[in-house]
Parts: C-alpha cells; sequence; structure tokens
C-alpha cells in the first residue's frame, strides 16, 4: 500500500459499485475485508485515521484463549479462541504470531496446584482438540518453587510455592492489522485510511445503498455506492450508526485498559507472568528488547480519538507488578505507556425488532437493510466476527454459495515462512546482521524479508540502523512509507516503527532521521516535513502531559492540547 494504491483506490471508490463497504479498519474491520474480498465480492474499506489507530494498537498483544474464562465455565468461548490461536500460529501468520510461556503463580502447595491443574489441562486440551491433536505450543508443566525462580529469576520468593508454565501467544497488534490490509489488497479490495464516513446513503426503500466518504488528506468528498455496509468501528459504533439515522444497531460502552512498558534487562524472566487481580488479570509480557504490563479496566466517558493513561492508572499497574517482584518496578524504569479502548458489548440491540446474531462474545445487528454492525469479541477472534459478519451481511443463501476461505488462507508473509527463516543465517552473513537482528526482521517480514533486502541492494544506506532507535533499520521506515500504508510522521511511529509506546523518549530523538525518511518517499517538501516533525512533537508533549494528570478528565484534557496542526 503506498500513495499511488491510495489514489487508484480512491479513484475505484468513486467510480465503481461496490458488493461491500466496510467501515473501520482495526482488526474486525480488516478481518472483514480480507474475508469479503477472498470470496470473491467487490470490496471496499475506509478508515477515519490511521489502519489500527484505535483499540487495535493498543491492546495487550496477545492471542489467547483466555484461560480465566474456563472458571466462568465459558467452554465454548475459550474452544473457539484456542482454534484460531492455533491457525493463526500454523497457517494464518505464523511469523507475526510467536508461542509464549506464561507462569501461574500458585500460592498454596496442594489445593491449588490440584484445581489450577485441571483448568491448565483443560486448556491444553481444548487447544489440541481445535488444531485437530496438532500440538501448536507445548502443554503445561508444573514447577517447585525453585524452578519457578529458574524461569523468572526476578519473582519474589515469598510471592508463590510454585507455579504452573502453559503456553498462549503474543503479536505485534497494529502490525497484524496492517498486514490484514495489504493482504485483502492483494486479493482485490480497494483500502483507504484517513477518510471518513459522514453519512450513509440510502435508496428509495429506505435500505442503505452507500456512503458519503470525506479524505481528510485532500478535503475532498466521494459518494460509495455499495450493495452493503458492515459497521466495523469498535467504540464509535453507535456514532456510525447515527449516520444512518436508523433506530437499530448495537449499543456499546468503552473501557478504557492501559500497559506501560519497561526494558528488557530491568527484569530478569525466561516467561512471562500471569496475574489474576481483584479487577481482572494482569500480565507481565517478555517481548524482544522490552516487558509489556497491563492491564486495567475502567470505564472511560471522555473523547474516543485519544485515551490515555493516568498518574493512577499508572501506580495501578506498578503496584500490581510489584506484588510478585523481588526489584520493584519504579516509575524511572518506564519507557512507555498506551491506553486503549475496549468496545464492551451491551446485552440488548437499541431496537429488538431488528435482526440480531450474537455470538458469546460477539454479536451482529441489523442498523437499516443493507447495513449491519458488529461489535464485542477480541482480537484472537477477529476472523470468526469477519465470517459472520459477512454471513449475515449476504444472507444464508448468498453465504452458502460464497463460503468464507480465510480459516486456511496465509497472510502476506506467512506462504514460505519456514524456507525464508531456513536461510536466515545465509541472509544475516550476507548483509552483515547478528541474530537479535535477524529475529527482528524475520517476525516482521517473515517471507516478505526478502523484499526489503532488495530496496537495501538498490539503496544500501536503507541497511543503516536508525541512529536513535539501532533496533530498527531505515529500511523499515521507508518499506511503512512505501508498502504498509503510511501517511505522517505518527503513521510511522506509533503502529510501524513503534518507537512512541517502545522508547523512553517515545521517538523523539530520532524524529529528524525517519521524518526525512518518509518525505523522501511520500515526496513532502520542506514546508511538509516541518509540520510533521511539530505536529509530532506536540503529541509526545502532550502524551507525557497527559500521564501526570490525576483524573481521565484531566489527561484527556492534556492529549488534546497536542492535536495536529493542520
Amino acid at each position: 500500500m503506498d500513495l499511488e494504491q491510495r489514489a487508484a483506490s480512491l479513484r475505484a471508490m468513486r467510480d465503481d459499485t461496490f458488493d461491500v463497504l466496510v467501515v473501520g479498519g482495526g482488526v474486525t474491520g480488516a478481518g472483514i475485508a480480507l474475508d469479503a474480498a477472498s470470496r470473491g465480492l467487490r470490496t471496499a474499506i475506509v478508515e477515519a485515521q490511521d489502519w489500527a489507530a484505535g483499540t487495535s494498537s493498543r491492546s495487550s498483544r496477545l492471542v489467547h484463549g483466555g484461560l480465566r474464562y474456563l472458571y466462568q465455565l465459558d467452554f465454548k468461548l475459550v474452544a473457539e479462541a484456542l482454534k484460531e490461536r492455533g491457525r493463526l500460529l500454523s497457517r494464518i501468520a505464523p511469523h507475526l504470531v510467536e508461542a509464549q510461556p506464561f507462569l501461574w503463580p500458585l500460592k498454596t502447595r496442594v489445593i491449588e496446584r490440584a484445581y489450577s491443574a485441571v483448568g491448565v489441562g483443560l486448556y491444553d486440551a481444548l487447544a489440541l482438540a481445535g488444531s485437530g491433536f496438532r500440538k501448536t505450543v507445548p502443554v503445561q508443566r508444573h514447577l517447585s518453587h525453585r524452578g519457578a525462580l529458574r524461569r523468572f529469576p526476578d519473582v519474589d520468593p515469598k510471592a508463590l510455592v510454585g507455579a504452573i508454565e502453559f503456553y498462549d501467544a503474543r503479536v505485534d497488534d497494529a502490525r497484524l492489522v496492517i498486514t490484514l490490509v495489504r493482504t485483502a489488497v492483494h486479493h482485490g479490495a480497494e483500502a483507504v485510511s484517513r477518510a471518513k464516513v459522514t453519512r450513509i446513503l440510502k435508496d428509495d426503500s429506505g435500505a442503505a445503498s452507500g456512503a458519503e466518504v470525506v479524505d481528510l488528506e485532500s478535503g475532498d468528498s466521494i459518494t460509495v455506492r455499495a450493495h452493503r455496509i458492515i459497521n466495523a468501528t469498535g467504540v464509535w459504533t453507535e456514532r456510525t450508526q447515527d449516520l444512518a439515522e436508523a433506530r437499530g444497531g448495537l449499543k456499546v460502552l468503552a473501557s478504557k485498559g492501559i500497559h506501560i512498558v519497561v526494558p528488557r534487562e530491568r527484569i530478569r524472566g525466561d516467561a512471562g507472568m500471569f496475574l489474576r487481580t481483584e479487577k481482572s488479570v494482569l500480565f507481565i509480557i517478555p517481548w524482544q528488547h522490552y516487558w509489556v504490563i497491563g492491564t486495567t479496566d475502567t470505564a472511560w466517558h471522555e473523547q474516543l480519538e485519544h485515551p490515555v493513561p493516568t498518574s493512577a492508572d499508572i501506580d495501578y499497574v506498578l503496584d500490581h507488578a510489584n506484588s510478585v517482584l523481588s526489584r520493584p518496578l519504579t516509575r524511572d524504569d518506564i519507557i512507555g505507556t498506551y491506553a486503549g479502548l475496549r468496545p464492551l458489548l451491551q446485552p440488548t440491540v437499541l431496537d429488538e425488532t431488528k435482526s440480531t446474531k450474537v455470538s458469546r462474545e460477539h454479536t451482529v445487528a441489523e442498523v437499516v437493510p443493507g447495513m449491519v454492525s458488529i461489535a464485542g469479541g477480541k482480537l484472537t477472534t477477529y476472523r470468526v466476527m469477519a465470517e459472520d459478519a459477512v454471513d449475515f451481511a449476504l444472507g444464508r443463501r448468498a453465504a452458502k454459495q460464497r463460503p468464507s476461505v480465510t480459516a486456511d488462507l496465509p497472510l502476506l508473509g506467512a506462504e514460505g515462512y519456514v524456507a525464508t527463516r531456513n536461510r536466515a543465517d545465509a541472509l544475516a552473513g550476507r548483509y552483515g546482521f547478528d541474530h537479535d537482528r535477524m529475529e527482528h526482521l524475520l517476525a516482521r517480514y517473515g517471507s516478505e524479508l526478502p523484499e526489503l533486502l532488495a530496496a537495501i541492494d538498490e539503496r544500501p544506506d536503507l541497511g543503516e540502523p536508525l541512529a536513535a532507535a539501532p533496533q530498527f533499520l531505515r529500511a523499515e521506515v521507508h518499506r511503512a512509507c512505501t508498502h504498509e500504508g503510511a501517511l505522517h510522521l505518527e503513521d510511522v511511529l506509533v503502529s510501524r516503527v513503534r518507537l512512541n509506546s517502545e522508547a523512553r523518549d517515545r521517538g523523539e530523538s530520532a524524529v529528524d532521521e525517519v521524518a526525512e525518511l518518509c518525505a523522501q518517499a511520500l515526496g513532502w517538501d520542506a514546508e511538509r516535513l516541518g509540520l510533521e516533525k511539530a505536529n509530532y512533537l506536540r503529541r509526545v508533549a502532550a502524551e507525557r502531559a497527559a500521564e501526570e494528570q490525576p483524573t481521565d478528565e484531566a489527561a484527556s484534557a492534556a492529549r488534546l492540547a497536542g492535536e495536529p496542526v493542520a
């Protein structure tokens, strides 16, 4: 995805009539676009911000079955999620999704170990059954007190008597979404970010027939004609439904979850940690260069575009993490923070006379004839949600004639991934990359890695690390603009080269170099270059100010002070 593709998609949206128009470019909308396009449906998808700019770039970055739901006896939900986890690990996105061990710390020697073992054992059994009894992650193993300390040396010895080690998986959530959109485009979809739906159009019978869309980059308005519209806008669900002036649809509330990021070397541990709290769960998750720790679960009543953690949120996460760590974390250890909004689906639809399809995790409902909304669910089950949404929009007969094919459809970078990984040593030697660099690149690009290396062959300067963030190559910034749909500096630093949440200065020290690379790829003049840098620095200052505030209201106001200048 680049500027040429975006322009071509805008022309197609203006000139063509689509079978499906998807509104919303998070993981659900991106999954729907891929599902529809891969069925052979003429598909368009628009997103008002950057791809994954909402909840789908602000999650715990996990692909998991939801172990805690077993203790609520929600076996069907867990089984479905574990089946999807297995598909992602083995077929759909093995380059993006990686198996991750976790320790469940035990406080008592016999009773807790016994019932926890049964629960985790059932978790493993459901995972095996969902994958056709092909093991995609190792099964549980029990650790003594000494064994737990060996796996996680920085755990407080008094915090446990032993542990159960079990597996889930982790994923760069924003990269998954961007790859879904790119794969949808590969299969014929038209995709445009920074394009806002301002009105749902109807025909003489009152059925949805398209949408008015404003290209926020140019200010131009276009009419997109479509036989069916699928609203997948998460916490914006009701706002989008209101554009159709209808009584039907879904009711969604926003719940804030925050995370902190600390350097990898700050906590000694080879596995993650799973803790049950009085409100929810807390994950301590190791990544290659850092740990992600969260989350919270609190109602959010402020603006939806820029949720931010408060000082109290950060203290909450620190306190719960420190309850099991032998070397307590302080604010000085934090290199990044972020907050996202979960779209909490309410138990009833807005108009009970409209048709709906209800899952344990998500619901699809008719807004007006020709337009449906989907909400709820979680990242792990995006593919099931997408299939349900397209089936519902098509109707039973048409869905049977054009069934979903995504259960076994590899995303870009997945096909041939193992073969590319097998060449890792040879590629590393040719380009002078160490093992750490190759693991980083393989986990981001999979079998598309040779394309990135070809760009380095053409421009050797792209093979150099970023001066202020050497974990990333200059080529990764270039590719973000030429292949991954980045239009602004913040698009690169927030969702592609994720220094906004993974660097102590939120990428401030890398701004000049990254912006110059963006300018070269996107054709910015000096004025645009200066504006992009100034806007990103405004954002960073606002985010820093927000996380010092005591309340959501104050934090939201501080963050809004960093809105970009046109």
